[in-house]
């Protein structure tokens, strides 16, 4: 009897154990727990804890929905926003936000994060497009940049209240010029710069010219005074050099006579390839004719249509000074 009773309290404590673990059900400390019955929504577990709901989730019985209770953090990359300049730019932004009324979050999206996603997409494109156009570019370089970002926070809080979200903090990454524009401003920046250096250029030039000029003007300056100070000197020398001369032929005009034509032999047959053809009796030579060194006439002189006589062996009495 005993043996036929413990099968069927094994199935009994089988099927027990079973509903007891279809009826439980735990939430983490980063989970909220949304527990609907036939659709529609029961409880909402917000705390971490061990829960309990009707066993078996067939037919539509209670099941259990688990979303986030963390912040959650989606991006948006390459927006192009219109500036009010005209200008457009790409804008990379993310937003960080949390689910704060589960309840609401299911009720609008069915708890699927990626259709909340969506919609906030959409409706921070349309924030930044708005707080960019009406600005011009350097103020998302700015400290406007805070104020900016506080705006589109703003707009998307309404959105994200009527999903059950709370948008925490939303954060500008980049903004940046369009290849179009990147273009167009590199090729302004270049032309800026080249003007730049072109007026660095031409202000180098004026300087160097006008330092040339300066000292050019000094070098004619200094020569001028040298040559002018060099011909004084040159002068001077001169006119020593000819009182000098003129000193030493009043002393003795026959040996200034004598030295000026050895001189002169020393210039004309040194040793610097030039050739003179004179004849040995030319008066040139005079100095060589006699022994003594005594300046003669040449030998083949005209002769005189009436020759003098010929002097006298022994020369003639010095005459008596008057008075004797």
């Amino acid at each position: 009897m005993i043996s036929n009773r413990f099968p069927v309290f094994l199935i009994a404590l089988a099927v027990l154990f079973f509903l007891v673990y279809s009826s439980v059900f735990v939430v983490n400390e980063r989970e909220q727990a949304i527990v609907v019955r036939f659709g529609e929504i029961q409880d909402v577990k917000r705390e971490p804890g061990i829960y309990f709901k009707l066993p078996f989730g067939f037919m539509d019985a209670d099941r259990v929905q688990f979303v986030e209770d963390r912040a959650l953090r989606f991006d948006l990359d390459n927006i192009r926003v219109q500036v009010r300049g005209g200008a457009f730019y790409e804008v990379d932004a993310f937003v960080v936000y949390s689910i704060d009324d589960p309840r609401l979050f299911r009720e609008t999206v069915s708890g699927d994060r990626e259709s909340a996603e969506s919609r906030l997409r959409t409706r921070l494109d349309a924030a930044l497009r708005r707080v960019y156009g009406l600005r011009n570019f350097d103020s998302a370089l700015s400290n406007e940049r805070a104020s900016m970002m506080q705006e589109v926070r703003s707009d998307l809080n309404a959105a994200g209240a009527t999903l059950g979200l709370n948008i925490r903090d939303v954060r500008i990454r980049r903004t940046d010029l369009t290849q179009e524009v990147s273009q167009q401003t590199f090729q302004r920046m270049k032309a800026e710069r080249l003007a730049e250096a072109e007026l660095i250029r031409a202000r180098g030039n004026e300087a160097g010219q006008r330092r040339r000029a300066i000292a050019d003007r000094q070098v004619v300056e200094i020569v001028s005074e040298a040559q002018r100070d060099s011909e004084i000197l040159r002068g001077q020398g001169d006119a020593e050099r000819n009182r000098i001369f003129a000193d030493a032929f009043q002393r003795d005009p026959a040996f200034f006579e004598f030295y000026r034509s050895m001189r002169a032999y020393v210039a004309s047959m040194a040793d610097n390839g030039t050739t003179m053809v004179l004849s040995p009796d030319s008066e040139f030579f005079r100095f060589f004719r006699s022994a003594d060194g005594t300046a003669t006439a040449p030998s083949n002189a005209p002769a005189l249509a009436n020759p003098a006589p010929a002097a006298p062996a022994t020369p003639p009495a010095t005459p008596a000074p008057a008075g004797q």
